[in-house]
């Protein structure tokens, strides 16, 4: 295990987990520069046909380590941030990609469910994308993604009033492929991977290719990006940052419009 990824890879299936239980999970840039050299990789490993993304312990992940976010917002020192590859790297997988969820994703935990081809959702789960409520906006192409996959007012009520989605209403409204008992989670996912394993790759990466045009993809990652940016550095940023770290509510109507 590095930087709080755990990989394995058997029988053509590349498992990779997200293992910073204590922390909820939350993303380090770290941990997204783990995810995306292991997801480059694997476009390149023959024995590494499919890939599962999962999470240790009672949740999937609580979304981005909202101290780097703080951070930046303070104007700390960025550095290379590998946020950007990883989500250039799920845009860009040829490879099928599966998400094992429980409990809570937070955030990016639900918009990179978005990119995966297959989402098993243990009876537990909990998909919210509060990014409104930390005065950002949408990533990973969310903004197209979901309203589309779900339709406008569905979309708009989980990305400004934080609104959490329940595994069973996730799968009503196609965000899943499957909901299980929480203790049948990983082996259903590593059913699903087992036979896509068997399957042809080329065969596989053809028809992921034509269902999903990655150049309006990754376009639309851009916009979000910019505006990403722009917003991590707004007084409103601040003080949700503020907020959270003296755990108390965000008082946003102090602020000048």
């Amino acid at each position: 295990m590095t930087e709080h990824v755990a990989i394995e890879k058997d029988k053509g299936v590349l498992t990779l987990t997200l293992a910073r239980p204590d922390k909820k999970n939350a993303l380090t840039n770290a941990m997204y520069g783990k995810l995306a050299d292991a997801i480059e990789a694997a476009e390149t490993d023959a024995a590494a046909r499919v890939i599962v993304i999962r999470g240790q312990g009672d949740m999937f992940t609580a979304g981005n380590d909202v101290g780097e976010f703080a951070a930046i917002a303070a104007g700390g020192a960025r550095g290379e941030q590998h946020v950007h590859r990883f989500l250039r790297a799920l845009v860009e997988c040829s490879r099928p990609l599966i998400a094992a969820v429980q409990g809570r994703a937070v955030g990016i935990g639900t918009t990179m469910l978005l990119h995966c081809d297959l989402v098993v959702l243990a009876d537990d789960a909990l998909l919210s994308t509060p990014f409104v409520s930390l005065a950002l906006v949408p990533e990973a192409a969310s903004s197209l993604l979901l309203p589309l996959r779900i339709g406008h007012a569905r979309a708009y009520e989980m990305f400004a009033l934080g609104e959490t989605v329940s595994a069973r209403n996730a799968l009503d409204w196609g965000l899943a492929n499957r909901v299980v008992p929480l203790d049948k989670l990983d082996e259903s996912a590593g059913e699903l991977a087992a036979r896509l394993a068997k399957q042809p790759v080329g065969a596989l990466a053809t028809t992921k290719r034509l269902m999903r045009k990655a150049d309006v993809l990754a376009a639309q990652i851009a916009s979000e990006s910019e505006c990403f940016a722009e917003r991590l550095r707004t007084a409103e940023a601040r003080e949700a940052f503020a907020a959270f770290a003296e755990r108390r509510p965000p008082d946003f109507m102090k602020l000048a419009s």
